[in-house]
């Protein structure tokens, strides 16, 4: 590290690789300035806390705050990409992001800025995707302040977007029918490799100015990866043939119907696996020499992360969290129901949180699989991405197809659904202490878990929807909580439970059938509380 004491601005904090170069910064000795729109996506981070941690709550896109956030900055690590957010006009919004960055860190006189790009050829052949990463390299080359850009190609890591689509298309399908750019070559790194170039450069007076094209030491095609990638997984051999008629239209369409990523993700990742992406030198090597994962390597080391339920960070994480405003107002279907469990809030907490994902939701799993294929289908992000940890969870994340967006620990967790739906849904879960209960040992703890689920219907359709479905809600939340009860207890009292409790059933709190207009400007995460 250099002595220089001032903080280094970090942008995309909450990103997949903004999320891990935070602590590795931090492991060499700087002091950090973060950017988030959102802060509390980052309260479960290990590193939130760190006493050389400034958190700030700005936009990227607002001038005036990053100006002021830039402001006695050594460095700055611009980590936007809006691909997710935005959709078709990410392009655009990535143009407008940039150029309100690099003003302002010009105006907050900050000494550097250093660049994560796309790997590829120059020249008109470039896909859009490859195409707006080079846009913004040159608005961020426009100004006075010194500039690094590093361009990698597919970065194999656990919880990468291109690296869950191989992961995915290998584990699903053994007989593939591609498109003809499965013959193109690549030159992947390895995320662990990305972030030491990118801590090294702040060291590396060489870099400063310089385009740096950085990869691992193989070259290889999309094919060749997806058989390491089947053989690392134990798999037998994929058969893949590649055909020219596949578009990347259809090409995204069907990775959104195999792998977790959505349509909008993948038709810009699609687009760009027709170009060839190769190191065209070695200077970051030389520069920062470290040693390089091959692509065997790299990516056993991702598939042990993932077996382990050791994932840093993950692409899902990435993007707005919806607010309030989106709730106020409009009409309300609430339902919700009740079960006394016979433990801490705390092991009632930890049970709620273990919904979805590998746990699965406690019953009728079979219908959530089928509603989650029925999503998918329609555009929607289904049940495969999954989440992160398959115990805990924190502001922000993805749960299948929930985001996690009100969490209080041991006491309250929503979940705002971005499944297809003609409306907006939410599903809460409240705990409450309760009176000590007849027959239980004198002392012992009892807790009252409330699931509620909310929905704004959206036209005639939404209240159509919302009818259909409620019948079901007497099965699917009756087997949710007799799950979490059956879970909490477990852990409370691994000797079993004494036959002398009554057994507490699960049954509906005052279920709202019918609907009600909300005050304007009242948020739903609120008035749904019991």
């Amino acid at each position: 590290m250099t002595a220089d004491t001032s903080p280094i601005l970090v942008t995309g904090v909450t990103g997949y690789i903004g999320g891990r170069l935070v602590p590795r910064l931090l492991e060499a000795g700087y002091r950090l300035r973060c950017i988030a729109r959102s802060p509390r996506k980052l309260e479960s981070r290990s590193w939130v806390n760190d006493p050389n941690v400034e958190i700030v709550q700005a936009d990227v896109g607002d001038a005036e705050a990053m100006t002021e956030a830039a402001r006695g900055c050594q460095a700055a690590f611009y980590l936007v990409h809006s691909m997710q957010v935005a959709g078709a006009s990410y392009r655009g919004v990535d143009r407008d992001l940039a150029r309100t960055f690099i003003l302002a860190a010009e105006r907050g006189g900050v000494g550097r800025v250093l660049y994560l790009g796309g790997l590829g050829e120059t020249g008109d052949n470039l896909s859009e995707h490859l195409a707006s990463r080079r846009e913004v390299e040159e608005i961020l080359g426009s100004t006075s302040v010194p500039l690094t850009i590093f361009r990698a190609a597919m970065i194999i890591g656990s919880g990468s977007a291109s690296f869950e689509i191989l992961r995915y298309l290998v584990e699903r399908l053994p007989v593939m029918i591609t498109p003809k750019w499965v013959v193109t070559k690549c030159q992947p790194i390895a995320v662990r490799n990305v972030l030491s170039y990118l801590v090294d450069a702040l060291t590396a007076p060489e870099s400063i100015g310089r385009k740096l094209d950085i990869g691992g030491p193989d070259v290889v095609t999309y094919k060749e990866l997806m058989r390491v990638m089947a053989k690392a997984r134990g798999l037998p051999k994929r058969r893949i043939l590649a055909v020219p008629l596949l578009t990347p239209k259809l090409s995204s369409a069907w990775i959104h119907l195999v792998t977790p990523i959505s349509a909008r993700v993948a038709r810009p990742l699609a687009e760009g696996l027709r170009n060839e992406v190769v190191c065209r030198d070695h200077d970051a090597e030389r520069i920062m020499p470290q040693p390089l994962l091959g692509v065997k390597e790299a990516i056993e080391a991702a598939l042990t992360r993932i077996d382990e339920q050791d994932v840093e960070t993950t692409w899902s994480a990435a993007g707005p969290i919806p607010g309030d405003p989106d709730w106020a107002g409009g009409e309300v279907f609430r339902d919700s129901w009740t079960v006394l469990v016979a433990a801490s809030d705390a092991a009632a907490y930890r049970a709620v949180c273990r919904v979805g994902g590998g746990h699965g939701y406690f019953a009728l799993d079979w219908l959530w699989h089928v509603r989650g294929w029925m999503d998918r289908l329609v555009g929607g992000p289904g049940l495969r991405r999954g989440r992160r940890d398959p115990e805990n969870v924190a502001y922000g994340e993805a749960l299948d197809f929930w985001r996690v967006t009100g969490i209080e620990a041991p006491e309250h967790l929503a979940l705002r659904a971005e499944m297809r739906v003609p409306g907006e849904a939410l599903l809460e879960f409240h705990i409450e202490s309760v009176e000590e209960q007849p027959g239980a040992p004198a002392g012992s703890e009892h807790v009252r878990v409330v699931q509620t689920a909310s929905f704004i219907p959206r036209g005639l359709f939404g209240l159509v929807y919302w009818y259909s479905v409620v019948p079901l809600h007497g099965f699917v939340f009756r087997g949710m909580l007799r799950g979490i009860r059956k879970m909490a207890e477990k852990e409370a009292h691994p000797d079993g439970r004494p036959k002398s409790w009554r057994d507490p059933k699960v049954h509906a709190v005052e279920p709202e059938r019918r609907w009600r207009r909300l005050t304007p400007g009242t948020a739903l995460v609120d008035s749904a509380t019991p």
